[in-house]
């Protein structure tokens, strides 16, 4: 076993029906913005406020828009890298595709073996990756290259392109080929910019619990997961040495949601937390802690 395999693989200490909820982002115009969430990335305006938009999946409310930002994502900063949208079909998927095409949106369809990926942004600068999962294709092992591994063995570089016309192929007989996402849509991962990788993961696995799967310095980034291969969050340092907070009131994070199932989970990490020395506040419906880059989150009961 490398050096890399001992540090960042663990085992699980939170119940595998740990989740994502909602995430929190903000945008400057939120006309502009529903041009990409909702017509693109195929998200529903559930709700409308003076303050925030909410969008999501059947009646389940995944990104909050929170409107009034002064300016874009602010460059080299920590904060949000992307968050992914995980839908259930692999023809939801390729209805992501159909309506970025009719838009003229750019994406980049990416195969990570463990998921297949296209990648956009918002116009402030908000990353957004839409993936659906295909866990039983392999697996990532650890190695510093960031190597995949399918279940026969063969290597994979978890970052080779779609077969973009067999994707659209998903869609032949279809009557809805821009429908929007379905009911069972989720948040897949959490990725954030962070300032260094060792503490990231010292919080994001010893103190919130979820098991190491990497950690690459020579790639720069690393992640934790539950019991299966797509990582559940996701942290890298590609925002340059010693990245900045970003302005007040520009674009980007506000905070993500991590949601456990009982209040026994909840102590016991809030427990590890404070043990740890790191920020926490008892907050109505679970607690609210900063990641050590300063990525604040909010760890809530399910309801």
């Amino acid at each position: 076993m490398t050096d890399i395999q001992a540090t960042a693989a663990t085992p699980l200490l939170v119940p595998v029906t740990t989740r994502l909820g909602a995430i929190h982002i903000a945008v400057s115009d939120p006309e502009r913005a529903l041009d990409i969430w909702r017509d693109v990335v195929g998200l529903t305006l559930i709700g409308r406020h003076e303050d925030r938009l909410e969008l999501g999946a059947g009646e389940n409310v995944l990104v909050v828009l929170h409107t009034g930002a002064t300016g874009p994502v602010a460059p080299h900063t920590v904060g949000l890298y992307h968050l992914a949208i995980h839908v259930p079909t692999r023809r939801d998927f390729a209805r992501a595709l159909n309506r970025a095409a009719a838009a003229r949106v750019r994406v980049s369809p990416t195969d990570h073996l463990v998921s297949e990926a296209l990648y956009l942004w918002d116009l402030d600068g908000n990353g957004i990756e839409i993936t659906f999962e295909t866990p039983w294709r392999g697996r990532f092992v650890e190695n510093d290259e960031l190597l995949a591994m399918t279940p026969d063995g063969r290597p994979h570089s978890g970052r080779e392109p779609i077969d973009v016309p067999g994707l659209l192929a998903e869609l032949d007989g279809d009557a809805t080929p821009f429908a929007p996402m379905p009911e069972g849509t989720r948040i897949g991962h959490v990725h954030v910019h962070v300032d260094d990788l060792d503490t990231a993961m010292g919080f994001y696995r010893d103190q919130l619990g979820f098991a190491g799967q990497l950690l690459s310095r020579r790639y720069g980034m690393g992640d934790v997961n539950l019991d299966y291969a797509p990582h559940i969050l996701a942290f890298n340092i590609w925002a340059g040495r010693n990245p900045r907070t970003p302005p007040a009131g520009v674009a980007g994070l506000r905070w993500f949601t991590i949601v456990v199932p009982d209040q026994q989970t909840l102590k016991e990490i809030h427990d590890r937390i404070e043990r740890a020395g790191s920020p926490v506040e008892v907050i109505g419906g679970g607690i609210e802690t900063r990641d050590p880059a300063g990525n604040r989150l909010k760890i809530l009961v399910d309801a």
